[in-house]
């Protein structure tokens, strides 16, 4: 079942009674209180953006025995922190030797296989959008073991330099770059806490990278693995400049928008299926992979057609 992503924008009192998330807005004083419930079962993220919201820790601890993520925001309402449960899966100890004992060659093939769908995702992006995506499928056939050649960097560069050809006149990617930059900075930002929520489902570490490394990182594998789902991002990024005159404010509106992500329909193992329940046959396969039971990582793939 796909869970859902509640996104609170407005001052909010969270608490729980009988497996319930209870909702508490408005002002009792002023006889304008309103009060919803949500079965706890149901929810796969929440996003707290406003400052005046107050969460309980009973609550806390049910969202996290639930494997729920609980993202917080800044001051500027971009997401600044994930909150994971410590315990994901009951297989934890096996799950976590093998990861942790992973050889060096395993990890550059991961990452090789990584890199590579991540490019055709990205050259199925621009042929979607009737741009030529054919240096990009020809650098993904050629990228080695760890990505030797740094094929990401250049498929990056040429990329991004296309994208978005048809609609600003020249773009370039930075975390506080002009729009669209808020927009994809705002989509990776969900696609992350939703792999960081596979990953721990699936008994693994998110901080312990088969690429990405830094100790000050505690989701370098999150962020090793998010890298094919990014061009799914970048495609809904699109849809929104195509039907929205003015972007250079990350609105509610848009943020509604991006926080169906989750429940995108992508391609995977030749079936249609939502991008949260893609992300958990991804990370599953990495356990497979991990453990010497497979070779191969399961990504999903862009529709080429509708």
């Amino acid at each position: 079942m796909i869970k859902r992503t509640l996104f609170f924008t407005t001052p909010a009192k969270l608490s729980t009674i009988n497996e319930q998330l209870v909702v508490e807005t408005g002002n009792s004083s002023e006889g304008r209180k309103e009060v919803r419930q949500v079965p706890i079962e149901d929810i796969g993220i929440i996003i707290l953006e406003n400052p005046q919201i107050t969460i309980t820790h009973v609550l806390i601890n049910k969202l996290l025995f639930s494997n729920v993520v609980i993202v917080t925001c800044n001051e500027k309402h971009i997401p600044s922190g994930i909150m994971l449960p410590f315990e994901g899966n009951t297989l934890l100890q096996d799950r976590y030797q093998d990861q942790i004992e992973a050889s060096e060659p395993l990890k550059k093939n991961l990452w090789q296989q990584t890199v590579q769908a991540k490019i055709r995702n990205q050259a199925s992006v621009l042929e979607k959008n009737n741009i030529d995506g054919t240096k990009l499928k020809t650098w993904a056939n050629e990228v080695l073991s760890g990505d030797s050649k740094n094929y990401e960097g250049v498929a990056a560069a040429y990329y991004f330099d296309k994208i978005f050809i048809h609609f600003i006149t020249k773009f370039k990617r930075s975390r506080e770059g002009d729009a669209p930059n808020n927009l994809l900075n705002y989509g990776y930002a969900i696609i992350r806490a939703v792999i960081a929520r596979a990953l721990v489902g699936s008994g693994l570490l998110p901080a312990l990278g088969i690429h990405h490394r830094n100790k000050y990182n505690a989701y370098c594998l999150a962020d090793d693995i998010m890298e094919p789902f990014r061009p799914f991002v970048d495609e809904m990024v699109l849809e929104i400049i195509k039907s929205e005159d003015d972007i250079s404010s990350l609105t509610s509106v848009l943020k509604q928008k991006l926080l169906t992500l989750p429940a995108t329909d992508v391609s995977i193992s030749n079936e249609r299926s939502p991008l949260m329940i893609a992300a958990q046959t991804t990370t599953s396969s990495l356990v497979k992979c991990f453990a010497g039971e497979q070779k191969k990582l399961i990504y999903p793939k862009i529709f080429l057609q509708e």
